[in-house]
C-alpha cells in the first residue's frame, strides 16, 4: 500500500491544482483552485482554447474573470466525483456586499450549467468581512470554503457563521515561525506533530469536534510529507501535485493521528461566537495570523490582476 492509499483510508484527499491533465492521476475526490493556480493554468498553451471560449462575447473584466473561473471549475467537475472550490476575486476580501454579489454570480453560472450546489464551494478569504458574507451565503444554501485561515480566532468565527469548510494554511504558518526564528530554527525539533502549522490545525480540529461544530476542516498549504502524515485523520487535506506524486511512490505508513472517537480533552472551553470585537482583538494579538492574512490577500489580488491582464490580451 502506498502512503497515498494509506492516507486515503482516514482522510478525504483533495487535489490542489487547476491543471486538468493531472486530475485523473490520483484517487482524489475534490479539487481546490486559487488565483495563483488559475493564473498558471490560464497561461498554459494547452488551455488556450478553453480560455478563449470562456471569455468570448464579453468585454466586462469581472464577467470574463468569472467565466474563466467557472470554465475551469466545470472541467474539473467532469473529471472528479466530488466538489470544486472556486475563489471569489481576492480584491474584494474586505467588502462584504461585493463578495456576496460575486459569489452569487459564480453560483448562478454553475447552476446555468446544471451543476448542483453541493458540488461547489465558494472560496472566500477569512477576513471579518468575508466571514460575514459566508454566513449570509450559507443561509442561502451556497456553501463556502473559508481560505487564508491562520488563526484559532478565524476558526471560531467561521464556526459561529456556519461555514461549510475551512482551509487552515499549514505551510504558511510554519513559514512565518521559521522566518521569525532565523538561524535558531531547528527543523528536526519542529517536524511532524511539533510543526507549528500542524499544531494550529490540530487545535482547530479538536475544538470543532469537542464542541460539535459541523464545519469541515481541510488542511492546506503543505511543505512536506511529514506535515501531511501528522494530520492523517483530518476531515480533508488538499495537497499539491508534487506531494501527491511523492505520496503515491512512498511506502511510508500513514496511521490515523486524528480520531473523531477520541478528539482529546477539552482545552478551549469557549463556544464559537461571531463577535467583531472579539475577532479584531484576537487578530490583533496574533501577529502571525494578521501578517499572513494581509500577505495572502495581497498576493492573491496580484494574481487576480495578472489573470485579468491575460484575459485582456486573449
Amino acid at each position: 500500500m502506498s502512503a497515498l492509499d494509506s492516507l486515503a483510508a482516514s482522510t478525504v484527499v483533495v487535489v490542489d491544482t487547476a491543471d486538468l491533465d493531472l486530475l485523473s492521476r490520483w484517487n482524489a475526490r475534490d479539487a481546490t483552485t486559487n488565483p495563483s493556480l488559475i493564473r498558471k493554468a490560464a497561461a498554459d498553451p494547452r488551455y488556450a482554447g478553453l480560455v478563449a471560449s470562456a471569455v468570448r462575447g464579453s468585454a466586462d473584466a469581472h464577467d470574463r474573470l468569472d467565466a474563466l473561473l467557472v470554465a475551469f471549475g466545470l472541467e474539473i467537475l467532469q473529471r472528479l466525483p466530488g466538489r470544486v472550490s472556486t475563489e471569489v476575486d481576492a480584491r474584494l476580501s474586505h467588502d462584504t456586499e461585493a463578495t456576496l454579489q460575486r459569489a452569487r454570480a459564480l453560483m448562478a453560472r454553475y447552476a446555468a450549467a446544471g451543476v448542483p450546489r453541493d458540488r461547489v464551494l465558494i472560496k472566500i478569504a477569512a477576513t471579518w468581512e468575508g466571514i460575514v458574507a459566508a454566513r449570509v451565503l450559507e443561509a442561502e444554501g451556497i456553501h463556502c470554503n473559508l481560505t487564508l485561515l491562520f488563526s484559532f480566532t478565524q476558526a471560531q468565527a467561521c464556526a459561529a457563521a456556519g461555514v461549510k469548510l475551512i482551509s487552515p494554511f499549514v505551510g504558511r504558518i510554519t513559514d512565518w515561525h521559521r522566518l521569525q526564528a532565523g538561524a535558531a530554527w531547528d527543523a528536526e525539533t519542529h517536524r511532524g506533530a511539533n510543526d507549528p502549522g500542524v499544531q494550529a490545525v490540530v487545535r482547530i480540529w479538536r475544538y470543532y469536534k469537542q464542541h460539535g461544530v459541523p464545519t469541515e476542516v481541510m488542511g492546506a498549504s503543505f511543505r512536506d510529507i511529514d506535515q501531511i502524515a501528522a494530520l492523517s485523520g483530518c476531515d480533508l487535506l488538499t495537497i499539491p501535485p508534487a506531494l501527491l506524486d511523492a505520496l503515491a511512490v512512498s511506502d511510508q505508513a500513514m496511521p490515523r493521528q486524528l480520531d473523531v472517537a477520541r478528539p482529546g480533552p477539552v482545552i478551549d472551553a469557549s463556544t464559537p461566537a461571531l463577535d467583531p470585537a472579539h475577532f479584531v482583538q484576537g487578530m490583533r494579538e496574533d501577529r502571525m495570523a494578521s501578517e499572513k492574512l494581509q500577505e495572502g490577500v495581497r498576493l492573491f489580488s496580484a494574481d487576480t490582476e495578472a489573470v485579468l491582464a491575460q484575459l485582456a490580451a486573449a
